[in-house]
């Protein structure tokens, strides 16, 4: 039962392609629902602009950061919300632009993180998981394995997203350490609600944003009745890969060098 549940739920987020639909802009105040999730360029100050307006119009009761570990987001409980503040006490946190999401963490009245650690990610990749994630795994879906055709589309994707420098048959463990941090980022979405109450908020990139295959997915299997929203944001007017509940596109795109460039030399 499971198992179909699971695939069941992926072929339910895979059919929203048709429905979803893009925002020019928003002000967020029409928002409906128990979790809200915004995708993110990493290294797009408009998009983390976006995420702070949403918090400030939204008021969610608590915001959950992929970015930040648990412990370092306990340190953030008693600093003052403001972001020339926020920006020195996460000065010394273990991601490398934490500084960016200033505004961001300053609208939050409540931060919780769900970063894992490396060691559980490397473990992942090597055991699985299921295994690293204990004993709510299955109740998330980590215990059945993914269809060959889902399996085999998202083996490619982390091929190319790590610019074909690693061995094919390397990233089924890849693909094993995302679902873990999908599922675990589910997981304290959903230990916020139990804790904080309703809307809850997640601070993402847009891969773990997806509704096909990311967060909403292992939200839905673990507690089906939750009203979830998934925001993806894209840039030039060009949404972001996957599927979303909608997109915000108009977001100008900083200069980036080629991130494949140092495998070229």
């Amino acid at each position: 039962m499971r198992q179909t549940t699971f695939k069941t739920f992926c072929a339910a987020a895979a059919f929203v392609a048709s429905a979803a639909f893009v925002h020019a802009a928003t002000d967020w105040t029409d928002f409906a629902g128990d979790v809200l999730i915004i995708g993110e360029f990493h290294d797009n100050p408009q998009h983390h602009a976006e995420q702070a307006k949403a918090i400030r119009n939204v008021r969610p009761k608590a915001v959950v950061f992929e970015m930040l570990t648990p412990s370092e987001a306990a340190e953030l409980a008693d600093v003052p919300r403001d972001p020339v503040e926020m920006a020195a006490a996460t000065s010394n946190f273990h991601w490398s632009n934490i500084a960016d999401y200033a505004d961001v963490l300053a609208a939050s009245d409540v931060i919780v993180g769900a970063a894992l650690s490396r060691d559980d990610m490397r473990a992942a990749f090597t055991d699985g998981a299921a295994t690293v994630f204990g004993a709510d795994a299955a109740n998330y879906g980590l215990t059945q394995p993914l269809d060959p055709d889902t399996l085999a589309a998202r083996t490619l994707h982390q091929f190319d997203a790590h610019c074909a420098a690693m061995p094919l048959d390397m990233m089924d463990g890849m693909v094993d350490a995302q679902r873990l941090r999908d599922a675990a980022f589910a997981r304290a979405v959903i230990d916020a609600l139990d804790t904080h109450g309703s809307p809850v908020m997640l601070i993402t990139g847009n891969g773990h944003a997806r509704a096909d295959w990311g967060v909403p997915v292992y939200l839905a299997q673990a507690q089906p009745a939750l009203s979830v929203t998934s925001v993806g944001q894209g840039e030039r007017q060009e949404p972001p890969e996957g599927v979303f509940s909608w997109t915000l596109n108009g977001a100008s795109s900083p200069a980036r060098g080629d991130p494949c460039a140092a495998f070229s030399q």
